[in-house]
């Protein structure tokens, strides 16, 4: 069986967000369980500095098609590579006029999107229509896994090879955040090099627009998101974002599988960041890393107080726009605020003031890097998500293997993960959390209350910690998902079972 998983960032080479988690984790353990696996990326220059054993596989050729022009793109090779602590090969689309760019992968210096970023992700979909056509005659895929709207529009070229009567792989596509969509003008889809009848409401159009999204939740043959609840929420008219019409239309071949943990990498019995490691069977050693991030972050050292941490980009859609609003609540009660994040500049204003208005009590760091993400997982007692739309969300599942209790909103993956502190819930031992359901800033500061009174039972509050500190979402439980999806497409593809290496330790 293999495989070609199509994305734009993987741990720890290139990182915006969880998508680089996912990269790193999951085809490490679909190849485990006998898929061959190789990715397909953007020759982006913090992948391209860093690739060894560069071959050029071949020039992505232009010209015709069974249908017409091929995409209006510059010159592009593909390559295959390797990069280093990375087991798995990759292939990357070297086109230097789309991509040798310094900064974000997506956006400008000024915080706005490339103004070419429909061709820069049209030439990734293209890629792997490609490489589904024999482009590397070594290696032809059985699947071609896309995810978000950058893989979009390779389902659409493979379902136009398909209908000229080539063979073709079958096609995956996994919805990380349907609220990015890669929308585009309509005048660009003459130079995507795709048949004329699939721009159309049954088609890539969107409101006049160019959709990849849409793309590809209408031309691959299954469509999965990052979580059960999520698949249902995007179907409905509040979370659909436009597209619920045709989620709904594809509901049988639409599935949410929760997404996994690397635990080699987030695991506070082997996390480098912290001075003296922990795990269950030594909890209390985890007061340690709370006085080092209280010393880190300019926090009273005070082991009483109530940490709350955030790891997070600062948006409307984190919910924490909300946060602000009940600091004052939270510091007359004794809490203490630990902060990590960067986004909307008037949600950075509002907490380095709240930072200047509550000394010692709210510490911020605004920026991201991975020690301090660490550091605020571990020394946190518990960790905020008041989300307002959440797909799956993977700092809950750091959050409850590093004993750092999250306090969530029942929302999308977090509703599917998190185990609320009800009276029932304590005693029968499946509390993990404290989950909220209004999206308001009273019903967060009531799920804190809630919070604040647990901790003030120090037996009950470990129990629940030890609870979460148990419960295991590794990556081969979510990759044995996809392989059915997988082989249920292509039933006589082969697959060997090989040892994993590493990524599933705890």
């Amino acid at each position: 069986m293999k495989v070609l998983y199509v994305c734009t960032e993987l741990f720890p080479f290139l990182k915006t967000g969880g998508l680089a988690d996912v990269g790193a984790g999951l085809p490490p353990a679909l190849q485990a369980l006998g898929c061959e696996v190789r990715l397909l990326l953007p020759a982006f220059p913090a992948l391209a500095s860093q690739a060894v054993a560069v071959r050029p596989v071949a020039l992505s050729p232009g010209g015709p098609t069974p249908w017409g022009q091929a995409p209006a793109l510059p010159a592009a090779n593909v390559a295959l590579a390797r990069l280093p602590g990375f087991e798995l090969p990759l292939y990357l689309v070297q086109a230097p006029a789309l991509y040798a760019r310094a900064g974000n992968p997506y956006l400008g210096p000024d915080g706005k999107e490339w103004e070419d970023n429909a061709l820069r992700f049209a030439a990734l979909g293209w890629a792997a229509a490609m490489l589904g056509q024999g482009l590397d005659p070594d290696w032809v895929p059985d699947i071609i896994h896309g995810h978000d709207w950058h893989a979009g529009l390779a389902p659409a070229y493979v379902r136009a090879f398909a209908a000229a009567g080539r063979a073709t792989p079958a096609t995956v596509f996994t919805i990380h955040n349907l609220a990015y969509q890669g929308l585009f003008p309509q005048a660009v889809f003459a130079q995507l090099g795709l048949p004329a009848s699939l721009f159309g409401v049954d088609g890539l159009e969107f409101y006049g627009q160019v959709s990849f999204m849409k793309a590809a939740l209408r031309y691959a043959d299954r469509v999965t998101t990052v979580s059960p609840t999520y698949a249902r929420e995007i179907m409905t008219e509040a979370q659909g974002c436009g597209l619920d019409g045709l989620l709904r239309e594809r509901a049988s071949q639409l599935s949410g599988i929760l997404n996994g943990v690397d635990y080699q990498v987030w695991s506070p019995a082997t996390d480098d960041v912290l001075a003296t490691p922990y795990d269950v069977d030594t909890l209390p050693v985890k007061s340690g890393a709370k006085r080092a991030l209280q010393k880190s972050l300019g926090l009273k050292p005070r082991a009483q107080a109530l940490v709350l941490g955030v790891v997070s980009r600062l948006t409307a859609q984190k919910g924490l726009h909300l946060l602000p609003q009940v600091l004052a609540e939270l510091v007359q009660h004794g809490g203490q605020l630990a902060l990590l994040g960067q986004g909307d500049a008037a949600l950075e204003q509002a907490f380095v003031d709240a930072a200047l208005r509550y000394p010692g009590q709210v510490g911020v760091r605004i920026g991201y890097d991975e020690a301090t993400a660490h550091a605020v997982m571990a020394g946190a007692d518990v960790i905020l998500l008041p989300s307002a739309f959440e797909p799956c969300g993977l700092t809950q599942l750091y959050g409850l293997r590093y004993g750092t209790l999250p306090l969530v909103r029942r929302v999308g993956g977090l509703a599917d993960s998190v185990v609320d502190c009800t009276l029932e819930n304590l005693d029968d031992g499946s509390a993990t959390g404290f989950v909220f359901d209004e999206l308001s800033a009273a019903a967060l500061w009531r799920a804190m209350r809630r919070a604040f009174v647990l901790f003030r039972r120090p037996v009950a509050w470990a129990a629940v910690q030890r609870r979460g500190m148990g419960l295991r979402f590794d990556w081969l439980n979510t990759a044995q998902h996809y392989l059915a999806m997988y082989q249920s497409l292509r039933p006589g593809a082969k697959v060997r079972a090989r040892p994993f290496s590493g990524r599933d330790a705890s």
